[in-house]
């Protein structure tokens, strides 16, 4: 198990956003090159195409925006890392051109405010923390109950600064570009809250929020290094490695196999260890006729849970809300154990306080490793490659497995291999008026709550639909 951290560190300080144009025009400079290397420039990877559909929409908006007429947010899927770039590039290249082309005069920048996970910058290191700040980026902590400065800041910019503001409000990445993840109500109260603040202020621009879509595809099919992927995890696991790459009919179904085989094998392995070195009950389950493949997810959920039932038990975490809520809470109790908010200056423990607090760290990021593993898994389904054995949902399943491998086995958790050239295809919805909604719901604050939910759960099937083939 990779020991990431073994020692206290000083606490998460907030990272205002200093927006800098200077910095910014450097940054479209040289996005189409960061998009296709990705910083891996030995490989043949990265993103070399990006396209969207219903642009002009987002156009009008910023046009629209620019006169003083309405205030909006954008909220993006999340599927990868990549989508920070993505929607970088949407914005810096692709809005504009539309915008000259349909005659709709927009004024530079075209870009917008944005919210980031504070941890990003604990495993890519504090230059990203910079370098966001000074692209307009707002950084958040996802488990905390209420991130006060996040929140005050958004909620001021969303209200009062010279560009709108996106939010993924799936409040993290899941590795599937057709499946998208429960949403976060913040996206939905952060509209209801700007329309409250326009209005106190006198002020009558409306409010909208606008969904839209990144789904990405491999520009050819990387049948032959899937399998590659999946020969080097059958020997990391200990299984008998199956190379079966051909270009036959036979090769999707071939496939399928080896990953139900490998996945079947690791969620033995994981049983057997909780049901050793954490005393959980794993007994096996009957099937009843049950399809192997909603077995196999069934048990995975089990698994799911008994890793993030571990991580909770030594945190005193109690188990609310779905998966990705239960990470979320843990990841805020972890770190609280290792950023020692409590604690003034490191450097002026004596050496055995400073022993204990650095006790306490190591084996709080230990302890958080259980929801690590539990975390790669948060989108899988049961038939998601049955429905459609396409090489695009072959490779996310495979890397997903890849990523849960790498953090037991390796030290230093290496980034994904790259399988191949990518595209996006991002595609802009309608835009939805929160101020008609507020409207609806004012003076009643049970029809407020009641309105945030029905406007996330809207913004929920919104997204559904972009992302449709």
């Amino acid at each position: 198990m990779p020991k990431f951290i073994n020692s206290t560190q000083p606490p998460l300080k907030f990272i205002p956003q200093q927006f800098n144009n200077v910095i910014l025009k450097v940054m479209y400079l040289f996005l189409p090159l960061i998009l296709r290397v990705r910083m891996r420039p030995w490989l043949p990877a990265g993103i070399a195409k990006i396209e969207a559909k219903n642009t002009e929409t987002l156009a009008q908006l910023y046009r629209d925006f620019q006169s003083g007429k309405v205030r909006f947010l954008i909220a993006f899927r999340h599927p990868e890392v990549e989508d920070p770039l993505t929607m970088l590039y949407l914005l810096s290249r692709i809005v504009p051109k539309v915008a000259k082309e349909k005659g709709i005069n927009l004024t530079y920048p075209v870009h917008s405010h944005f919210m980031y996970e504070r941890g990003m910058t604990l495993w890519a290191g504090n230059w990203l923390g910079w370098l966001f700040s000074r692209c307009g980026g707002v950084p958040i902590r996802r488990g905390k109950k209420v991130d006060k400065n996040a929140i005050q800041m958004v909620r001021n910019l969303f209200v009062n600064a010279e560009m709108p503001i996106a939010i993924a409000p799936e409040g993290g990445t899941n590795g599937h570009s057709s499946i998208v993840s429960p949403l976060e109500p913040g996206v939905a109260q952060m509209g209801f809250w700007c329309v409250e603040d326009l209005q106190k202020a006198s002020r009558l621009e409306k409010v909208f929020i606008i969904p839209v879509a990144i789904k990405y595809s491999y520009i050819q099919p990387p049948w032959k290094k899937i399998d590659w992927l999946l020969c080097k995890l059958e020997k990391d696991s200990g299984l008998e490695v199956s190379e079966n790459y051909q270009n036959n009919q036979n090769m999707q179904e071939i496939l399928s196999q080896r990953i139900f085989r490998l996945a079947e094998y690791l969620i033995t392995e994981f049983e057997d260890f909780y049901s050793r070195f954490y005393h959980q009950d794993l007994t096996e389950i009957t099937s009843h006729n049950i399809p192997k493949n909603e077995l196999l997810i069934h048990r995975l959920h089990r698994l799911m849970d008994t890793a993030l039932t571990v991580a909770e038990e030594y945190f005193k975490v109690q188990p609310q809300g779905n998966f990705i809520d239960r990470c979320r809470r843990l990841e805020e109790a972890g770190w609280n154990y290792i950023y020692r908010d409590d604690i003034q200056d490191i450097n002026e423990l004596s050496p055995f306080k400073r022993g204990l607090a650095d006790w306490v760290a190591e084996e709080a990021d230990l302890r958080m490793q259980h929801m690590r593993m539990a975390e790669s898994f948060v989108a899988v389904t049961a038939n998601y490659i049955q429905e459609k054995p396409t090489a695009d949902r072959f490779a996310e399943t495979v890397l997903l497995m890849f990523d849960m491998l790498s953090r037991i086995q390796d030290s230093t958790f290496p980034g994904r291999p790259r399988l191949g050239l990518k595209q996006a295809m991002i595609t802009i919805g309608e835009p939805i008026s929160v101020t008609e909604r507020w409207q609806l719901c004012r003076g009643n604050k049970q029809a407020m709550r009641k309105g945030v939910n029905d406007l996330t759960q809207d913004l929920f099937i919104n997204l559904n639909k972009l992302i449709q083939d």
